[in-house]
């Protein structure tokens, strides 16, 4: 199930292209060359990938993209039917516990020395029982969102780094009538109210399960508890537009915060960023940027919703679907494919990108890449989706005032534990 891509506009693409022809592996051999490899992703992909590839390791590139959820239909419909839908396919975060428990996927601990690991920190969302079954080459973790200018035009100087400095930011921008309602937040039965939930969870220090996958957001003094609280107090205060009970974030994030009709978008996406900044399709260009996450304590942390490379168990030619790996993934390969939309997740990345004054929003990408961490430590679980809808269905209710913080917790908690059994 996937949620977003972080993909930036293709009108960056010309000032951050540069020849991949050179990007090779530390090793100048090329012992699988003359063989092939069948590689499966979402498109679009970096047009010159195959060629570029082949240039470095001797090895030809039959790449296969599609949209994304046609690639998920691929993907699944050949694993179940099993057979290797390519040498090296997406997989998705939120694949991770159903794959670890059917066994489809190569576990790539070997080719991943520890420095990639500490460099590519959003490898621990595809780790479980500390076997690696994919590796990150696409971004997508959470930041904040704001509109520069309207905080600038209500005295707003200091970009917040608490949620109390967040509210009072809202509320001073309320109170010179810049915009009726200030935060943009999800709160209808989908997704995105979801993700927004998890990423306040965070914000006020707790995690949603234990190491046993007990829950931890039923107390009224637990994060979870304190996160759905905060939202409804947002509501309530007028911070956040009634109508929000009936909006996806794609809508607020597009038609709303888009279009300046608010400030801030408590769960953000640096991919997002682009297009919000593009001078020819933007109404907010120029006025949007990103700042990590703002919390309780005010040390910032986020969750990641990335995608990664695997090779499934029967894949034709694993040993060389390796190599592509680490190609990929490696730092010149992912700076280069910036330009094609594409945010690293290496932090190196990130930081060379930053220095060469091409990243948006560099200093907050930054600054928040090395603190995303898994949303389930353990692995995203089977039973994830079920868990999900119990979550957004409870927060669009509660939003709706039909029930109570204390009975939105209790329903999320027993459909957590009835999923678990089945």
């Amino acid at each position: 199930m996937h949620l977003t891509r972080s993909r930036l506009i293709p009108a960056l693409a010309a000032a951050f292209l540069t020849t991949t022809s050179a990007i090779a592996l530390a090793d100048d051999a090329k012992p699988f060359a003359g063989q092939s490899i069948s590689v499966l992703l979402p498109s679009p992909q970096d047009a010159t990938m195959a060629a570029d590839f082949e240039k470095a390791t001797g090895i030809k590139l039959d790449l296969q993209t599609a949209s994304w959820d046609d690639v998920s239909v691929k993907v699944s419909t050949a694993l179940l039917a099993g057979t290797a839908p390519a040498d090296v396919t997406e997989f998705d975060w939120s694949w991770t516990g159903q794959f670890a428990a059917t066994g489809w996927y190569l576990p790539l601990n070997d080719i991943v020395d520890k420095a990639t690991v500490e460099d590519i920190k959003g490898s621990t969302i595809f780790t479980v029982n500390g076997n690696l079954l994919a590796v990150p080459y696409t971004n997508d973790f959470r930041v904040m969102l704001v509109n520069k200018k309207h905080f600038a035009d209500a005295g707003v100087t200091t970009m917040p780094k608490t949620l109390d400095e967040l509210v009072a930011a809202a509320k001073a921008v309320k109170a010179k009538g810049i915009v009726k309602y200030p935060i943009g937040l999800p709160l209808s039965a989908t997704e995105g109210a979801s993700t927004s939930w998890y990423l306040l969870t965070k914000a006020f220090g707790g995690d949603l399960f234990d190491k046993d996958m007990k829950p931890l957001f039923t107390a009224p003094d637990s994060a979870g508890h304190k996160a759905m609280a905060f939202e409804l107090m947002l509501l309530k205060e007028g911070l956040v537009d009634p109508a929000s009970t009936g909006l996806k974030d794609s809508e607020i994030n597009e038609a709303v915060f888009g279009k300046g009709l608010t400030s801030i978008m408590i769960s953000g996406e640096p991919g997002r960023l682009g297009a919000f900044n593009d001078p020819a399709n933007s109404p907010v260009a120029g006025q949007v940027e990103a700042i990590p996450v703002a919390t309780a304590s005010g040390k910032t942390r986020s969750f990641g919703l990335l995608e990664g490379l695997g090779i499934p168990k029967n894949a034709a030619n694993p040993e060389a679907a390796k190599v592509f790996v680490k190609w990929m993934t490696t730092r010149e390969f992912q700076i280069h494919n910036y330009g094609n939309g594409v945010l690293p997740t290496r932090t190196s990345a990130l930081a060379d990108l930053q220095q060469q004054g091409k990243l948006v929003s560099g200093a907050a990408l930054v600054e928040q890449a090395p603190t995303v961490e898994a949303l389930f430590p353990a692995g995203t679980p089977t039973w994830y989706p079920q868990f999900s809808l119990a979550v957004n269905t409870s927060i669009n209710s509660a939003a709706k005032g039909e029930i109570t913080v204390d009975q939105a917790m209790q329903r999320i908690a027993d459909a957590a534990a009835e999923a678990m059994k089945q």
